[in-house]
């Protein structure tokens, strides 16, 4: 399969596989290793995953067929939200890491989903992440798509990268926002000294977060979270940056756990596309877990 993607003037200066590891959403080594492979080239010319864009070339990237997976199909219960032969969407639990990584072989998302759909996931993501069009942290949770075929994987990649495919989170963060909404428009990197974790840089990618106020409680904010953009951790490093970090990220806010909660209070409530086989919206919600609807009557409570 064949994909062409077109790099605007405003990408001038990125490196290719930068630009494809968005546009095609697949991790930056993924896309590395279709430059590697001769895959991706201008007017018959294959270019290095260190070349810098221009602006206006017209990229033809040829997908390499699936690769069969050596990731292990486990009976892992999935609470499904919607699914057809070419899209299945998941509210995920707190605690579910998304794909195989080091230090977590098995117990993931994909090792579920394998399960679930025997061979009917796509194969643009690699072996390791079949399927997959977009992540969620490990301690975050909601809803999250994946694609079964890699005609569906490619046509949600692209509403990813023109931002059609809308994700809506809620989270309870701490502090109060003196306003009632507003964007945070900065730049996301990897840290300068921490290479774990993210930061607002002056050399990150762009990215938009668009908040409003659902609700104030002393010393900490129910918010909803619109992304324009989905760079790793964003929100979490967005709502840090002016302020206000996540209640319970220990990476971006209080070192120390909050009684009560598992992990973040982040939770990937809406998510909205136009379905890559019949183009119609598609606009699915869950509910928040348990254990954010119990601290928010806790806080409501207290109130």
């Amino acid at each position: 399969m064949t994909r062409t993607l077109t790099a605007a003037s405003e990408h001038a200066g990125e490196r290719l596989d930068s630009f494809l590891a968005a546009g095609l959403a697949v991790s930056r080594s993924a896309a590395a290793r279709l430059c590697e492979e001769g895959r991706v080239t201008v007017g018959g010319k294959a270019l290095a995953k260190n070349y810098r864009l221009v602006g206006g070339e017209e990229l033809t990237v040829e997908i390499p067929e699936p690769e069969d997976t050596a990731v292990e199909a486990q009976d892992i219960p999935l609470d499904v939200v919607y699914e057809d032969e070419d899209v299945i969407v998941v509210n995920k639990p707190v605690g579910m890491v998304v794909h195989p990584a080091p230090g977590h072989r098995d117990g993931t998302l994909v090792n579920a989903l394998l399960h679930h759909c025997g061979e009917s996931l796509s194969g643009i993501g690699g072996e390791k992440r079949p399927g997959i069009v977009h992540r969620i942290d490990r301690d975050t949770s909601g809803l999250i798509i994946a694609a079964k075929n890699d005609a569906a994987h490619l046509g949600l990649s692209a509403q990813l990268a023109d931002h059609t495919l809308a994700r809506t989170y809620e989270c309870l963060v701490v502090g109060n926002l003196r306003q009632d909404r507003g964007t945070v428009d900065a730049p996301i990197g990897r840290h300068p000294t921490d290479r774990k974790k993210m930061a607002v840089v002056a050399n990150g990618r762009r990215a938009v977060t668009h908040w409003e106020v659902i609700a104030r409680y002393p010393g900490v904010t129910h918010v909803r979270c619109r992304l324009e953009t989905g760079r790793t951790h964003q929100i979490r490093v967005h709502m840090a940056h002016i302020g206000h970090p996540i209640l319970g990220d220990t990476v971006y806010g209080a070192k120390k756990p909050v009684p009560g909660l598992t992990g973040q209070c982040l939770h990937a409530v809406g998510l909205r596309f136009l379905h890559p086989r019949t183009g119609e919206a598609v606009e699915l919600r869950c509910e928040l877990p348990e254990e954010f609807q119990a601290y928010l009557r806790k806080l409501e409570n207290r109130g």
